[in-house]
């Protein structure tokens, strides 16, 4: 059963019909239904291009938060083999917010990160949302450095609506691992490829994304704060998020204009949900063009190319 958007309401009820037409041919075979159900299908297909022509920054953060969109797990199943889960920070536990591990991708060795949110009410709680701890983080250093020893590009896949903010993370010192991992992502000399595949949320992003090249999907969106929260702190009022979301400029479009992000990866019509088999496909092709781009560079080259990146954002880009 499909999982339809505020906005995709008047969509909804139109293909509703015309699956309730088919449902009564099956338990029918004499009733032919077949003009009447393309007919509503052509006006399906029309309103889908209609409502997608031009999505404003708050009905992408709903798509961005699809449950159907194809997370980390999924991208790993279908572009990676061999893949070789690591688990634990050897210093507390095992986040199942982030995973990871040993891979190939087309044949290459590779070291594969992602925020996993989980497909189902028991994997999201097991995985926490895709919110890392700290133990989340300090797993992904562990898992770059090795990158980084054996000479192994890495691969982040970013779906998360930021770190984990309870108290017991805190402890853990939540920031400070934070502020680790993205220090690790600048300093390895191995090429370092990040794709937001769904939500970039703050700090809880960069920790992962702070690399050569940064690929978006056009649906998803990356920024400092969650809408809902911009809107609290601005307005103390979270309904406010529309405004928030035009405010914050956190989608693939604007971010690809301010230097943020370096590529725009196209979703199927109506969001990567839709045809979750064509996005993976193409965030593969992405990946592959990200990794060619960089292979020929010395670590030394590929350092300093990610440190003049990051040193040069907000030097060009929209104005105020």
């Amino acid at each position: 059963m499909t999982n339809y958007l505020d906005f995709e309401k008047p969509l909804a009820e139109i293909e509703g019909k015309a699956e309730e037409l088919r449902a009564l041919a099956r338990q029918n075979e004499e009733m032919d239904v077949t003009d009447e159900a393309s007919a509503l299908d052509r006006k399906a297909a029309e309103l889908l291009d209609e409502l997608y022509k031009e999505l404003t920054p708050w009905r992408k953060c709903q798509v961005a938060r699809h449950p159907e969109r194809p997370h980390c797990q999924d991208y790993i199943k279908a572009l990676f083999t061999e893949y070789t889960p690591l688990a634990g920070d050897r210093n507390f536990a095992d986040d199942h917010a982030v995973m990871g591990g040993l891979a190939r991708f087309n044949d290459t060795p590779v070291v594969v990160i992602g925020h996993e949110k989980g497909n189902d009410t028991k994997s999201r709680i097991e995985r926490n949302f895709g919110m890392a701890r700290p133990e989340g983080y300090r797993k992904a250093i562990r898992l770059m450095e090795m990158a980084d020893k054996f000479g192994l590009p890495v691969v982040t896949l970013v779906d998360t609506p930021g770190a984990y903010p309870g108290k017991g993370a805190e402890e853990r010192g939540q920031s400070e691992a934070i502020a680790r991992s993205t220090e690790k992502c600048l300093q390895i000399g191995v090429p370092l490829a990040s794709v937001v595949i769904g939500e970039g949320g703050s700090g809880g992003a960069v920790a992962f994304a702070t690399a050569n090249r940064v690929a978006m999907l056009e649906h998803s969106v990356y920024s400092v704060i969650s809408p809902e929260g911009c809107a609290s702190i601005l307005w103390k009022d979270s309904d406010k998020m529309r405004e928030a979301a035009e405010a914050l400029r956190l989608t693939a479009q604007d971010l690809k204009k301010l230097g943020v992000a370096d590529r725009i990866i196209d979703e199927p019509k109506g969001g990567a949900h839709r045809d979750s088999a064509k996005t993976i496909q193409s965030v593969g092709k992405a990946i592959a063009a990200m990794l060619k781009d960089l292979e020929k560079l010395s670590p030394e080259e590929v350092v300093a190319a990610r440190r003049k990146k990051f040193l040069g954002l907000g030097s060009t880009g929209l104005a105020a």
